[in-house]
């Protein structure tokens, strides 16, 4: 209970009324400092009260009388724990609804998702494509790397163009060239600016059209458009061959020759990709419902298409909706207010009165006592950076397929590890290494909260260490097999490639996976069981938010089975941004906001009551804005204005809190400096402060850069997601798993002198290197390719054209310094917690050889 820290002896019989009245009528004062305001304005309603009750009590004789029947200790109890019990009211409520207006958002996603034809015929009656050819064609793009080589809707890599808006373009202007030649003129650029106004108006009328037909599941087109669908399926069906006209453009686009092996696979692949270009270009039914603003008499209807006219394409009438502004407008206003809202809340509680904590004279981890279970976590960590330093090694070759498409300085690389390849494996490693980070700081400071070593417990945590490595070779060797199209259609889905980026491994390994983070959800679990079914503590809420975030680690992982080889590709992306959003930015986070307060309260740095208001409170701040976030991730796959609406408005909120993350980065700092012991905690410290940095820049800015629909409507697919995603990501999951690490490492040598040299040059080269591979490169970069999406369209700016020209091979090769920087950190990171098992020296010896010195 929240009491017994402040009142030793409360719970036994040694019974002092004088000793225990004063330190409960001490609490009873600082709970009416609490609940009154402190910057001069009136207290709080039930102030006044409190203030009474505190008399009352000081008085002997009330006192005397209250103390039999120990209503004093529960009355006071009560005090502490209701703000307490609010809190978790609060989250809970918060969690249920947002999670049923989640459920809602993806139903109706669902039902008004672009339809995939039984039939597409011309008005002939010829036949052009099948379901059947769709559906293939998509198992045959999933096998290729799917979203790893270009995109699809602006959700995949960026060397490859958005196959999307690239067979949108084609297409297009295959039909105006068809049009010019017919009227006796050698192309549509050679017409006069009038004549290409006319042919634009006929190709936006017949493009958006929506002939489908539900009852039949039919789509039909016009004869002279089939001839344009044929004319672009030939070229593909070029490009993803061996064909020489194309080699130059499969080099640009950094695709290995026969990228898909047989001819027939190469025409189904053309039936995908036309049908994604459909839906982008169609009008929904009743589109123009899109605005409850009637339209007048004299002027058509805004109308849009499934993709909420994404993407931007000047040739068919393909441009921003009148919601999306108005909604990103909103939510430029939710952030402002959120902000306004937060600041004053900071304003009116940073200057109450705290008790001063009493530091501990001694580090209180120096005396923990490593487990078994503990000690086994070791591998981990060092799996962790293995893991990291090929992530890094495989960033290199990813990125230099960008300068030269197909080898790498003369070596014919595509041929034995294709860019789909690399960039599948470096993007899953950047959460497996996180990830497993992050379970082994579970795993280690499970049994070190609870002093309680399970039975099989070290065997538990070997046999999962076991399955992780399975998962990731097994993963990896059946991807590259889908890959070099040595797998088999059949086959691909249960062990390939699945195509969908961060979700790529095949079922088997999900659940293979699903089922390894279960035995962690239960290792970690029974190891905590003692506190949580224990007496109350002033931790055990924050034991009780970290143990809960666990079972949302493991269970929610599930979202990635919520799919199946043919579900569609709207449903898809709902629940992959489920995996995604909420598995990797929500829960893991909740839970590494737990391990950080349960280590400084441990630590005896900060009040175990005002930790637990602390996280409970920031977990609803996040949670707030974090759950129906996950929505702006989903603004053009077929989604309802009122879902768009949704997202914009709660993503906005997601960016609130850490507007105010320096004063987070500045608390970390001072604790680091709290005692003299804490010189042992000063890099894990300031790995803490660096993801508060990281949090504000890569996830704050960055991510509210593109964030609103209107910037997204542009900026999906173009570099300035992945500088949202480089700065986030790493600088701040990655940065706080090796915040936690070496907390751990802590533990396990604790009593290893630790050499900070290399460590200091770590966290320096990491932290530049990632401002040099952002500023220099991606930002400029994407600047640039946002200018020519706004100008000439979105096709243009994901071009071979444009991504071929002097200027970006120039912003390419200046990423190399950062690169190389960041790599000799991470260098120096793995070389320092190798020091500790290959060379080892006590910490007692080297202090003796500083004082003889």
């Amino acid at each position: 209970m929240a009491i017994v820290a402040a009142c030793p002896g409360a719970h036994t019989n040694a019974w002092r009324p004088d000793r225990q009245r004063n330190q409960i009528v001490r609490l009873m004062q600082l709970t009416h400092r609490a609940r009154t305001k402190q910057c001069g304005g009136p207290p709080h309603r039930g102030a006044h009260r409190f203030q009474r009750l505190a008399m009352r009590w000081s008085s002997q004789q009330a006192w005397e009388g209250l103390t039999q029947s120990n209503s004093a200790v529960f009355l006071v109890w009560r005090l502490h724990m209701t703000q307490t019990r609010r809190l978790w009211l609060g989250l809970s409520v918060l969690l249920v609804i947002s999670f049923a207006v989640l459920l809602w958002a993806g139903s109706e996603i669902f039902r008004v998702a672009p339809p995939v034809p039984e039939r597409v015929i011309t008005d002939q009656k010829t036949v052009v494509y099948t379901r059947a050819d769709i559906e293939r064609g998509r198992q045959v793009w999933q096998s290729i790397g799917g979203m790893q080589l270009g995109s699809i809707w602006g959700h995949g890599g960026y060397v490859a163009p958005d196959w999307s808006a690239d067979w949108l373009h084609r297409e297009s202007m295959e039909m105006l060239d068809q049009w010019a030649r017919s009227d006796g003129a050698d192309g549509y650029a050679k017409l006069d600016p009038e004549a290409q106004a006319r042919l634009r108006g006929r190709l936006q009328a017949q493009m958006r059209r929506n002939t489908y037909d539900a009852s039949t599941g039919t789509i039909t087109l016009t004869e002279e458009r089939a001839s344009a669908i044929a004319s672009v399926a030939a070229h593909y069906v070029s490009l993803f061959g061996n064909d020489p006209a194309t080699a130059t453009l499969r080099e640009a686009y950094a695709m290995r020759n026969d990228t898909v092996a047989t001819l027939e696979h190469r025409q189904k692949l053309t039936a995908f990709i036309w049908w994604t270009a459909w839906a982008a270009a169609t009008e929904r039914p009743d589109a123009s419902a899109n605005t409850p603003a009637a339209s007048p008499p004299d002027m058509p209807a805004n109308r849009v298409t499934y993709t909420n006219n994404w993407p931007s394409e000047p040739l068919i009438g393909n441009s921003p909706p009148p919601s999306l502004w108005v909604w990103s407008a909103f939510s430029v206003t939710f952030l402002l207010a959120g902000i306004a809202a937060l600041g004053w809340h900071h304003a009116v509680t940073h200057d109450r009165e705290e008790v001063q904590q009493a530091l501990p004279q001694t580090d209180p981890f120096a005396a923990l006592q490593v487990t078994p279970s503990m000690r086994a976590t070791a591998k981990y960590f060092w799996i962790v950076l293995a893991l990291f330093l090929v992530q890094i090694l495989l960033g290199a070759i990813t990125a230099h397929y960008q300068v030269e498409g197909q080898q790498a300085y003369g070596f014919a690389i595509s041929q034995y590890l294709p860019y789909s390849i690399t960039r599948t494996w470096h993007t899953q490693l950047a959460v497996l290494w996180i990830a497993v980070a992050w379970l082994g700081t579970g795993l280690y400071i499970a049994p070190a909260l609870s002093g309680h070593e399970p039975a099989f417990q070290r065997l538990g945590v070997n046999v999962l260490f076991g399955c992780l490595l399975i998962i990731v070779v097994g993963s990896f060797a059946g991807q590259w097999l889908a890959v070099m199209q040595k797998l088999g259609l059949e086959h691909n889905f249960w062990f390939g490639h699945q195509g969908w980026e961060y979700a790529d491994m095949g079922r088997f390994w999900q659940w293979f996976l699903f089922a390894g983070l279960l035995i962690w959800l239960c290792l970690v679990g029974r190891a905590l069981w003692p506190v949580l079914s224990g007496p109350a503590t002033d931790t055990k809420s924050i034991v009780g938010l970290m143990f809960l975030s666990t079972v949302a680690i493991g269970l929610f992982f599930g979202s990635a089975l919520m799919w199946n080889e043919h579900t569609h590709i709207s449903e898809v992306e709902y629940w992959r941004w489920w995996l995604v959003h909420l598995w990797v930015e929500g829960f893991f986070e909740v839970f590494a906001t737990a391990v950080m307060a349960l280590i400084f309260t441990r630590l005896g740095l900060v009040h175990a009551r005002s930790a637990t208001i602390a996280v409970l409170f920031a977990t609803i701040i996040f949670m707030s804005g974090g759950v129906l976030g996950t929505l702006h991730h989903l603004y053009f796959i077929g989604t309802p204005t009122a879902v768009v609406a949704l997202g914009a408005s709660f993503s906005a909120l997601e960016v609130v809190p850490l507007a105010y993350i320096g004063f987070e980065a500045y608390q970390t700092w001072k604790y680091g400096r709290a005692t003299p012991w804490m010189a042992r905690y000063r890099w894990p410290i300031l790995f803490f402060v660096a993801v508060s940095f990281w949090n504000l820049v890569g996830a704050g800015l960055f991510g509210f850069l593109i964030n609103p629909p209107l910037s997204l409507y542009y900026m999906q697919g173009l570099n300035l997601t992945p500088l949202h995603g480089h700065t986030a990501l790493f600088g701040v999951y990655g940065m706080l798993g090796i915040a936690l690490v070496l907390f751990c490492l802590r533990g396990l040598k604790g009593q290893m002198y630790w050499d900070v040299g290399a460590l200091k040059f770590s966290f320096w080269a990491l932290n530049i290197g990632l401002v040099l591979m952002a500023l220099p490169t991606l930002l400029p970069l994407g600047t640039l390719q946002l200018l020519a999406a706004i100008e000439h369209g979105y096709a243009y700016a994901r071009s071979a054209e444009f991504m071929q020209r002097p200027i970006i091979d120039l912003l390419i090769w200046m990423r190399v310094p950062g690169d190389v920087i960041f790599s000799f950190g991470a260098l120096a990171l793995a070389w320092f917690v190798c020091r500790l098992w290959i060379a080892p020296r006590p910490e007692s010896a080297e202090l003796e050889k500083t004082e003889e010195t």
